[in-house]
């Protein structure tokens, strides 16, 4: 499975961007999917995840402004992300989880996408 992430960008606090990660190879439908980020200097955490009941799950700092969703048919998976704040500067990452349902745990996860920079000015 590969996965490109995109969509990030440059945005003052308050605005709103929308990340897509487009998926090829596997079987889009069944994995659990997850978003991710990791701003510099810190660790990896989640975002907001996916699994293939349709269910969502979210950390709480972003509970309210961001939503996370996916379109099975164009193997594309989204997070619209609304009243940015400046910490959510970081450079976020689409993960696939291929054997579970999804998760907010980064070890879940099988694959990786590369990567989209999310710089919120203040």
């Amino acid at each position: 499975v590969q996965l490109q992430a995109s969509g990030g960008g440059l945005v003052q606090a308050g605005g709103s961007l929308r990340l897509s990660c487009a998926a090829s190879g596997g079987t889009f439908r069944r994995y659990g999917m997850g978003w991710f980020r990791q701003a510099p200097g810190r660790e990896r955490e989640a975002v907001a995840a996916f699994n293939w009941s349709g269910d969502s799950i979210y950390t709480n700092s972003v509970k309210g402004r961001f939503t996370i969703s996916r379109d099975n048919d164009k193997k594309t998976m989204y997070l619209q992300m609304n009243s940015l704040k400046f910490e959510d500067t970081a450079v976020y990452y689409c993960a696939a989880d291929a054997f579970g349902p999804g998760s907010l745990r980064p070890d879940d996860y099988q694959y990786w996408g590369q990567g989209t920079l999310v710089t919120v000015s203040s």
